[in-house]
C-alpha cells in the first residue's frame, strides 16, 4: 500500500538536497517471475515498479488512472533512465521512494530511489512524462490548478512560484 511520508529533515537525492517535501514511499517483494537468468532482478522489473509508483501518485493527487476518460487526457512516458548500483535477489524486500523533481505545463519529471531490505540504495531512476488529449492524441498542457496537485511531491527548489510565467 502507498505510504505518503513527509520528508524528514534533509537528505541528498541525486546530488540535490531534499527537504520538507512528501515522497511517495512503497514496499515491494521480489518474486520468482522478477528473476532473470543471472539469478537477480531483471532490469525490466524496475519499469513495472515505477509504473506502480506513478499509478499510486495519480491516485494520491485524486486522478486515478481508471478515470482518465472522465478527465479527457491520459499520462504517457517519453523518457526513462535507470542506474543500477547493486543487484536484488529472490525474496528481497524493496523500498521505493518517488517524487516529482519538476512539473511544467507540458511535462512531469519524476525521480525514484530503490533500496534493499537493509536500506542500501540499489538503483536510481528518472522518468519524464506528459499528458495526451484522449481524442486528438496530441499533447495537453496542464493548468496551474492541475500542476498544483503535484506540489506536495515536488522538490522545494522546483516549486512553481508563478505558474503563468513557467515555460513548457
Amino acid at each position: 500500500m502507498a505510504d505518503r511520508r513527509k520528508g524528514s529533515g534533509s537528505g541528498n537525492h541525486f546530488g540535490r538536497q531534499v527537504t520538507g517535501m512528501a515522497k511517495l514511499v512503497y514496499d515491494l517483494e521480489v518474486y520468482t517471475f522478477d528473476i532473470d537468468l543471472g539469478g537477480h532482478v531483471n532490469n525490466g522489473v524496475y519499469i513495472r515498479w515505477m509504473e506502480i509508483g506513478r499509478t499510486r501518485m495519480m491516485e494520491a493527487i485524486g486522478w486515478p488512472i481508471q478515470e482518465t476518460e472522465k478527465r479527457g487526457f491520459y499520462p504517457v512516458l517519453i523518457h526513462t533512465e535507470i542506474d543500477y548500483n547493486r543487484p536484488l535477489f529472490m525474496g528481497d524486500r524493496v523500498r521505493v521512494e518517488m517524487w516529482v523533481s519538476k512539473i511544467t505545463k507540458a511535462r512531469a519529471y519524476l525521480e525514484f530511489r530503490f533500496y534493499n531490505g537493509d536500506r542500501i540504495p540499489v538503483a536510481e531512476a528518472r522518468q519524464t512524462g506528459a499528458f495526451i488529449h484522449l481524442e486528438t492524441h496530441r499533447p495537453r498542457r496542464l493548468t496551474p490548478e492541475e500542476r498544483a496537485l503535484f506540489l506536495p511531491f515536488t522538490l522545494e527548489e522546483n516549486l512553481i512560484q508563478n505558474p503563468e510565467e513557467q515555460e513548457n
